[in-house]
Formats: structure tokens, C-alpha cells, sequence
């Protein structure tokens, strides 16, 4: 019995670690995806720095990732950064002064423009600063990376 509970503790463990998604962006003015975790591999399309990516294997030297488009491909590690951005996914995002439908809008963000995440939101929320300074909240269903 003792082993049966152990057993279904690390399972249960590791079905919750599975759903933690894991994301950088990319650190260099521009980063190479490849087809295969090697600088000989195929060279798929070039990828513009900040750009979130979610990570999905590590291995020496190179990260399989994905992008918000869905596509899968190797990019080198040393591209990557741990800082947090948002990619917005919807035609326009509206960035409003606070975590609320009602108030005021701070500016509209087009689609694929890059924000940088700040703190902790509240639920259905991401805290975004654009490259000029301004700030607030948007939905998440209008951004990526999160």
C-alpha cells in the first residue's frame, strides 16, 4: 500500500509537471531556427530578437522550441534569454490602465508587436510594457508567450 501512494505521488507529480510551460525570448538582434540541433542543420527562417519561444528540449548547446505560429525547430541556447516577453496574436490588442474591460485604454498594439511581461496579474490578465515605456494590462487571449 506504502509503495502504491508513493508511486501515485510521482505520478501525480509529474503529470503536473508536464502542463508548466517553460519560455524564453530570443536574446540576439537575430536568431537562426534550424531544422536539427546543429549549425550544419537546415536553416528554416530568421527570428527577430525578443521574440517569445517556448521551450521544449534541451540538449548541449541547442533548445527545440516553438513559436506562436506553431512551427517546431532547433535555435542555439546562447540565443536565448531568460526575460519574459509577449507576442501579441490578435490583429490589435488594446493595453488598458488596468486589469479591467472598462478602463481606459493606454494604447493599441498590433499584431505580432513584442511587449516585455511584468509582475504577476490577476486571472485572465498579463502586465505589458511596451519599448517606449508604456505600460498596462491585456488579455490573454490576445498575447502569446505567457
Amino acid at each position: 500500500m506504502c509503495c502504491r501512494r508513493f508511486f501515485l505521488f510521482f505520478l501525480l507529480l509529474g503529470a503536473n509537471m508536464a502542463h508548466a510551460l517553460d519560455y524564453r525570448s530570443v536574446s540576439v538582434p537575430v536568431a537562426i531556427f534550424y531544422d536539427a540541433p546543429s549549425a550544419q542543420g537546415e536553416k528554416l527562417y530568421l527570428v527577430r530578437e525578443g521574440t517569445p519561444l517556448e521551450v521544449l528540449v534541451q540538449i548541449e548547446g541547442w533548445t527545440k522550441v516553438r513559436d506562436a505560429e506553431g512551427t517546431i525547430a532547433w535555435i542555439e541556447r546562447g540565443a536565448l534569454s531568460l526575460r519574459r516577453t509577449a507576442i501579441v496574436i490578435s490583429n490589435q490588442a488594446e493595453v488598458r490602465k488596468s486589469a479591467n474591460d472598462d478602463a481606459p485604454i493606454v494604447f493599441t498594439a498590433e499584431k505580432w508587436l513584442i511587449l516585455d511581461l511584468l509582475e504577476d496579474s490577476p486571472p485572465g490578465w498579463a502586465k505589458v510594457r511596451h519599448r517606449d515605456g508604456a505600460g498596462g494590462f491585456v488579455r490573454l487571449g490576445k498575447v502569446w508567450g505567457l
